[in-house]
């Protein structure tokens, strides 16, 4: 049992864009059952509780304790913890539970949620025995072979084949408890205006409010103080736009500016004041840029911008969807950053909230991405729908956040070039994105088949370099919509008819997927779009391709295939363990196309590297630069 008090460590918290100082982990063993004949229907029908469980890593990864990868329809969980009841009021938060979670506390039935990528919370006040003790159960029922439900990567065969990987069960992401104000700041939504030099503050107030509520925000540069405003609280909101001094001349404004060259953040403290009393303080964070699109080019802070993205599946093999450590978090950016990438396509997944945090400190771009589900049917529209809306909400806060996908490949949306229904069905999606989130762009549907997007992105494995320039670079016989009209990755349309090209930017944001394994590894990973047998040879063939890409002037930005390894999948730059396949700094020249004339112009200085206690890039000692 575990001694649960409410002073818990903020550098730790697993909320760190919305967080308050009390605030206790629930991560660590739980009791836990299979339940695969769904034979119970309460906690207590369970006599017997055979496992051990390492919350938040699901039963399928090596580091739950447990390994196993089954199919599982249905599991349970129990936790015993110890803390007092009090007036104060008692918010339990689950950051993700894959995929329909029910949960009690001593017995008592809290709720239901759907959906495995998003969080949600209930208030226990109520719920609380009178002894210290208390005991809390949740059943999750995730039926493997559905392909209606929002399932991304995670395979419906018992063993992973082709581009699929291992399921993911139950628990997957950190389960809190945190102590909240019975009025409380319930929602925070910030929104940079730049061409304004204002930080939009939108505020949500949960409970009663009292007369004379005040709310007071603090906006802060490290030790220089931004803005110190107060507002009364009216109908339990606040709605501000936030003026900041403008420095003027760029150098002096772009000391302010966030960017993956120069991540600078603005520390926000919230503060909720009743007379001389304080009873709420959250602590967050924003940054003041601006992301948009002109003339066929994705801009960052109104500048062009030439993005140069790298998939990251999101997967680490001991702990498959929820990483192993922050320190794994950071290191992956730092491989990220050192390879010459100045972003990520997070690829059928929603990230750990640590994640984008770590994106946001450390300076990189993240395409926020919709796990797919594969069937078109009335409840798979709904299920990803309101899945969806959470997935904005959660995220919309975060500046390393530029571009929002809400399809990849048509999938869960097969016919989506004949049918209208499908076409509707995107369109609804991009519509309703752009309304909750007019700052970013969204792309409906990436890959091929358009029917609405700010980007227009096209997925193409084609592995001969002198072919993609054939393709893509337009002669004096050739204009973009002639190119984009001629050729079909993949077997599809870039564009449905009716959907034009309207002059958006154009970006290759998926190519490559270049297999290499060494002998040593190649029971583990096999699977590849082309292939090559050395680290020689696949470093050629990389630069060969980032060659043509800088060259060709129709794209604006790229995103190779793939990060690492993933499972069977072995179309990494590095491998599972993150070691690099070639040495980094040619692999970050290619990458940025330096001395390639395109690449070399949107090319601009790397930031210094984050210190670390421990060397994280002492694992590529050894390896040659010829």
């Amino acid at each position: 049992m575990s001694e649960t008090n409410l002073d818990g460590d903020g550098a730790n918290h697993p909320r760190k864009i919305f967080r308050r100082d009390k605030w206790k982990s629930l991560n660590g063993l739980w009791d836990f059952v299979f339940d695969d004949s769904q034979k119970y229907s309460c906690a207590d029908e369970i006599t017997h509780w055979p496992h051990k469980i390492k919350v938040p890593f699901a039963p399928e990864t090596k580091e739950s304790g447990l390994g196993d990868m089954g199919f599982h329809h249905r599991c349970w969980y129990k936790k015993t913890f110890k803390i007092k009841k009090s007036d104060k009021r008692l918010v339990l938060h689950f950051g993700a539970v894959d995929y329909e979670a029910k949960v009690w506390l001593n017995g008592l039935y809290l709720g239901c949620h759907e959906g495995g990528h998003t969080p949600f919370n209930f208030d226990i006040t109520s719920s609380l025995n009178d002894s210290e003790e208390q005991i809390l159960t949740v059943c999750v029922d995730d039926d493997p072979l559905d392909l209606t439900k929002p399932r991304g990567k995670q395979d419906w065969q018992k063993d992973p084949h082709s581009i699929w990987y291992p399921r993911t069960t139950g628990i997957w992401q950190s389960v809190w408890l945190e102590e909240v104000p019975t009025v409380s700041i319930g929602q925070l939504r910030c929104s940079p205006l730049l061409e304004r030099w204002e930080i939009g503050c939108e505020v949500f107030i949960e409970g009663v409010c009292p007369p004379g509520l005040e709310l007071r925000v603090k906006l802060r540069k490290g030790e220089d103080i931004l803005a110190n405003d107060r507002y009364d609280v009216i109908h339990n909101e606040v709605h501000r736009r936030i003026a900041l001094s403008d420095p003027g001349i760029d150098d002096f404004r772009n000391e302010l500016l966030w960017s993956p060259e120069k991540p600078t953040l603005i520390n926000l403290d919230l503060e909720l004041w009743l007379g001389t009393e304080k009873i709420d303080h959250v602590y967050s964070y924003t940054a003041l840029r601006s992301v948009s699109y002109s003339r066929g080019r994705f801009l960052l802070n109104g500048r062009p911008y030439y993005m140069r993205l790298v998939l990251d599946q999101g997967y680490w093999p001991d702990t498959f969807m929820t990483p192993p450590s922050e320190e794994a978090i950071k290191k992956d950016i730092e491989l990220i950053k050192a390879a010459g990438f100045n972003g990520v396509r997070k690829h059928q997944k929603v990230e750990d909230p640590d994640f984008l945090y770590w994106a946001d400190k450390m300076g990189l771009l993240v395409w926020g991405e919709m796990p797919s589900a594969y069937r078109f049917t009335h409840e798979s529209v709904q299920r990803i729908t309101k899945e969806w809306l959470e997935v904005l909400n959660r995220d919309m806060n975060h500046p390393c956040i530029v571009v929002w996908v809400p399809f990849n490949e048509s999938w869960g949306v097969p016919d989506l070039a004949d049918k209208i229904p499908h076409q509707h069905c995107v369109q609804a999606l991009y519509h309703l994105t752009k309304t909750l989130d007019p700052t970013r762009p969204c792309i409906g549907n990436d890959g091929w088949e358009s029917v609405a997007t700010d980007i227009l992105g096209i997925h193409d494995y084609d592995d001969q370099p002198e072919r993609l320039l054939k393709k893509y670079v337009s002669s004096g016989q050739m204009n973009v919509e002639d190119i984009l009209n001629r050729y079909r990755p993949g077997g599809r349309v870039i564009t449905v008819e009716g959907y034009a090209h309207k002059g958006q930017p154009v970006m290759l944001t998926e190519f490559g997927g270049i297999a290499f394994v060494e002998p040593e590894d190649a029971i583990i990973a096999t699977w590849g779009y082309s292939a090559v047998k050395s680290s020689q040879e696949f470093r050629r063939r990389y630069e060969e391709l980032m060659n043509a890409i800088h060259r060709i002037e129709l794209f604006t930005g790229f995103c190779y295939t793939q990060f690492t390894d993933t499972f069977q999948e072995a179309n990494g730059l590095f491998k599972a363990d993150r070691t690099p396949k070639f040495p980094l700094t040619a692999m970050a020249r290619s990458t940025r196309g330096v001395g390639l004339g395109r690449g070399e112009l949107t090319s601009v200085p790397q930031p210094p590297p984050i210190p670390h206690d421990n060397d994280p890039f002492e694992q590529m000692k050894g390896f040659s630069e010829n």
